[in-house]
């Protein structure tokens, strides 16, 4: 038996330890078997875990079911990705609650160098089937991964499109890997292991796609995806949500603008108007506002001396800067190893003196 993965298995089934907690957990005892051999008081003083969760990990009795849970890993070959390992999304990591651990059923990498999300209505209507295969045709040569939930409507239009335009796709679903919801994607969700791309959940076998499950759902699909493209949406429902994440963690979201009389441009419209979306009319926009147009055949723009004191913090933003044409706020943030708060002051500062311009969707250029 697996002991190593069977603690990481019971980690997740322990009551009142949720993502953050694991993450708190994980991070202090660097893996899941210390944490269960640790002490108490050990446990009871970390910051974020106190008395009533280090009692829920010292008295915890179901490792039988976390013994059931490894027999259908086993059986079924589930790749299960645990926080620390290599093959772990990274873009989730810098969530602030990532998944504890997830099942993976295929062979796309979860880590791919451009991942999209593309997510709308389960009530599409024709001119959200066309922008999403429109969309997704017009990516071919760029090679994103598409990232969506397997639902019916427009789920459903980007994993056909990006298998038939052989970009890999993997469908995050609400439930556990024993099932497929709606049975009616039971064909699709073949194809798509079929064509290397995957399932992955977080949700152990035998759980049922409760309707609580699917906001847990859409953080994944927001967390591990560069950006979020919304189709169409009303006002309410799981793609506003996932937009509502995805610029939670600091990733850009676009939306198809509709006619002010269509409901279901509704939400669309919303996010734009209100700026948690920016205006997207095709591939090239999203090409160019993340900074994926190839330019091997233009020579390197010589960037203009600086003959400005800079601080130790804005010279490292002004150096992460010079690497491509745009970055991310998030991945100054990483980059840079500084604070998010530090990170602001600095691009502030390098903004009021002409030094860095903002773009939409929190990104950033050399002037």
């Amino acid at each position: 038996m697996n002991n190593d993965l069977l603690h990481k298995i019971a980690l997740t089934l322990v009551p009142n330890i949720g993502p953050v907690q694991a993450r708190i957990l994980v991070d202090h005892f660097g893996d899941a078997a210390g944490i269960f051999k640790a002490k108490k008081s050990s446990l009871d003083k970390l910051e974020g875990i106190g008395g009533v969760r280090a009692s829920c990990i010292k008295t915890f009795a179901g490792f039988k079911r976390a013994e059931e849970e490894l027999a259908f890993i086993e059986k079924y070959k589930i790749i299960p990705l645990f926080l620390t390992d290599d093959s772990y999304p990274k873009r989730l990591l810098n969530c602030y609650d990532p998944p504890t651990l997830l099942y993976y059923r295929g062979k796309a990498s979860l880590n791919a160098p451009k991942i999209i999300a593309v997510v709308g209505t389960r009530g599409k209507t024709d001119y959200g089937k066309l922008l999403t295969e429109k969309l997704l045709a017009d990516l071919e040569d760029q090679q994103v991964m598409v990232i969506s939930g397997l639902a019916l409507g427009i789920d459903a239009v980007a994993h056909k499109a990006s298998i038939k335009h052989r970009l890999p796709t993997v469908a995050v679903v609400a439930h556990g890997l024993d099932k497929i919801y709606p049975a009616e994607h039971t064909g699709l969700a073949k194809d798509i292991i079929k064509e290397n791309g995957g399932l992955l959940t977080e949700f152990r076998s035998k759980t049922k796609p409760d309707k609580h499950h699917f906001p847990s759902r859409n953080r994944i699909v927001a967390g591990m995806s560069d950006a979020t493209i919304v189709i169409e949406t009303d006002i309410k429902g799981g793609s506003m949500i996932t937009a509502e994440l995805a610029n939670g963690y600091n990733r850009d979201v676009f939306a198809f603008p509709g006619r002010t009389t269509d409901n279901k441009s509704a939400g669309c419209n919303y996010l734009i108007k209100n700026n948690k979306a920016i205006l997207l009319t095709g591939a090239q926009d999203l090409i160019d506002i993340l900074g994926w147009e190839e330019k091997k055949n233009k020579p390197k723009k010589q960037q203009k001396e600086l003959f400005i004191q800079l601080s130790a913090e804005e010279k490292i933003i002004v150096d992460l800067l010079k690497e491509k044409d745009t970055v991310a706020i998030d991945e100054l943030n990483i980059k840079s190893n500084l604070s998010s708060s530090m990170v602001a002051a600095a691009i502030l500062n390098l903004e009021l003196q002409n030094v860095v311009t903002s773009l939409p969707g929190k990104r950033y250029k050399l002037s």
